[in-house]
C-alpha cells in the first residue's frame, strides 16, 4: 500500500481571527561554514533544528550561542562536540539549531503555528489529543516564550527530524554531486516535488524531507487525525510519491 503524504503549511485564511505571532530563536546553534575547502561556498542550512537537544551541560556551550561563519576545521570541531547529544544519524550541517525557542509571543494562537517553513509549534492540549488518536513520533519540546497577556497558551515545538528524500526524477541530469567535504547539495526545490516512496519513514507521521528540511510533511494518518479533531492552523497539500 502506497504511503500518502502531505506538505504542511500555515493556514493564512485564519487571519485576523487568529493572529498569534512570536519573535524567537533557538538557544544554541552550530556556526555557519565560511569558505568550504571543498566547494568554496560560505553557507548555513535551514530547517535542521532539534529543540529536544540540551547543550546546557556541555562545557563549551557558550561557543554555540552566537550565529557566525567559521572555517571548516572549527565548524567540524564544534559539530563533534554536539554529535553525542543529537539523534542517531543526524547530519548536523552548518547552522543546525538546538534547544528551546527563546523570545516573546503575543496574540491569539491556533492549535498549530508556524514561523515561515522553519518551525511547527503546537498547543499542549492539541498535542495530547493527537497522541491519544495514535499519531506516531510526536516529540513536543518546551518553549521559553514570554507573553504579556493573561492566561497564555502553553506552546510546544515539535521536533521534526529529516527523513526520506526527493525522488531522483526531481534532480536535473547535470546536477553535481554533494560536496565531499561539507555535504552541500546544490539543488533547487521544484514547484511540484515528488518524494521517493522507498525512502519515506514508516515509524512516524510527521517529519521533514531529508534533502529539503524546510519541507514539513505529514502522513494520511496525521491529516485525518487533525481534521477529525478539528484542529486549526495548518493546511495540507498532497505530494506525489514514486
Amino acid at each position: 500500500m502506497t504511503l500518502r503524504v502531505f506538505e504542511l503549511s500555515q493556514d493564512s485564511a485564519m487571519w485576523p481571527r487568529i493572529n498569534g505571532s512570536f519573535n524567537a530563536a533557538h538557544r544554541w546553534g552550530l556556526p555557519g561554514l565560511a569558505g568550504c575547502p571543498g566547494c568554496g561556498v560560505t553557507w548555513a542550512s535551514s530547517g535542521h533544528q532539534y529543540p529536544a537537544v540540551d547543550l546546557s551541560n556541555l562545557p563549551a556551550q557558550s561557543e554555540f550561542l552566537k550565529a557566525r561563519p567559521e572555517p571548516f576545521e572549527e565548524f567540524a570541531r564544534l559539530r563533534e562536540l554536539v554529535r553525542p547529544l543529537a539523534p542517531p544519524g543526524a547530519l548536523l550541517p552548518p547552522g543546525t539549531l538546538f534547544g528551546p525557542l527563546v523570545g516573546t509571543a503575543s496574540g491569539r494562537f491556533a492549535d498549530f503555528e508556524t514561523q515561515g517553513s522553519m518551525l511547527l509549534v503546537i498547543r499542549r492540549e492539541a498535542l495530547e489529543r493527537l497522541q491519544m488518536e495514535g499519531v506516531r513520533g510526536l516529540v513536543g519540546c518546551k518553549t521559553e516564550l514570554r507573553f504579556r497577556q493573561k492566561d497564555p497558551p502553553e506552546l510546544l515545538e515539535l521536533q521534526l527530524e529529516p527523513r526520506g528524500q526527493l525522488h531522483p526524477d526531481c534532480y536535473p541530469p547535470d546536477l553535481p554531486p554533494p560536496c565531499d567535504t561539507c555535504g552541500r547539495f546544490k539543488l533547487t526545490l521544484p514547484d511540484d516535488p515528488i518524494l521517493d516512496a522507498a525512502s519515506l519513514p514508516t515509524d512516524r507521521d510527521v517529519f521533514r524531507v531529508g534533502d529539503f528540511a524546510t519541507v514539513m510533511v505529514g502522513t494520511e494518518r496525521f491529516k485525518e487525525a487533525v481534521q477529525r479533531l478539528e484542529l486549526e492552523g495548518i493546511t495540507f497539500r498532497e505530494l506525489p510519491t514514486r
